[in-house]
């Protein structure tokens, strides 16, 4: 949980809104047509017996629900509304995947990093664009493109090396999961500052990177036990 200040200095915990469920396919269109985002279907969960399973059929899935179906998924991604809707037809319980490197990359920190973060990008006032959660305990910071290029430069800069970091720049040739998609039996990606108007421009990497990378560094330097966000 985000914790914040009040006026009196006292630190409250700031939890995820509660967002109302909706159909991937609607979340999908919306993507395509709000956002001018391109989307793709993935996998989805089969329930079985005792659990849920990934479409795909491997026992062992990495990320059940949520990776690619089609080896092709990169040529498959459209930014039409109406495509969107035809390719959920097919499989309306399909994943809602965002293909990185075109509309926006993402830079991806674990979630008490992306937190901390957060709330010293309010005190420091920087906006930070669409960020997600997922429900393994990562934080998803959209920015422009061309942020995952230079990320490991950024860090540099900052004083870090990017190979002690836990901060992973995903650009083209990689893919997020979006939410409503659900993945395995641990619950479904959300967003914890959702798309809206106010943040249609996405900030550069340039900005986010500096708060990104001190939360980093701080779970470095705990161990990456949970640290304080004064």
């Amino acid at each position: 949980m985000l914790c914040v200040e009040d006026s009196t200095g006292v630190q409250n915990a700031a939890p995820i809104p509660r967002q109302r469920t909706e159909l991937p396919v609607e979340s999908a269109v919306m993507y395509a047509e709000e956002r001018h985002w391109d989307v793709f279907p993935g996998t989805w969960l089969e329930a079985g017996d005792r659990t849920e399973t990934c479409s795909c059929g491997l026992p062992d899935c990495s990320a059940p629900g949520a990776h690619p179906a089609r080896p092709d998924w990169a040529t498959e991604a459209t930014g039409s509304g109406s495509t969107a809707r035809r390719l959920w037809s097919q499989h309306p319980k399909a994943s809602v995947l965002l293909p990185t490197g075109r509309a926006f990359d993402v830079l991806d920190v674990s979630d008490s990093a992306g937190f901390l973060a957060l709330a010293r990008m309010e005190r420091m006032r920087v906006t930070p664009g669409p960020v997600a959660c997922t429900p393994d305990r990562r934080m998803l910071f959209f920015v422009l493109p061309g942020g995952a290029a230079k990320a490991g430069g950024l860090v540099r800069a900052v004083g870090w090396s990017p190979a002690s970091l836990d901060l992973i720049a995903r650009g083209e040739g990689h893919y997020v999961p979006a939410p409503p998609t659900r993945i395995g039996g641990m619950g479904a990606v959300q967003w914890a500052r959702r798309p809206t108007q106010a943040n249609r421009w996405l900030p550069d990497a340039d900005e986010m990177i500096n708060p990104l990378a001190y939360a980093c560094g701080q779970e470095v330097r705990t161990g990456g036990q949970e640290v304080r966000t004064d």
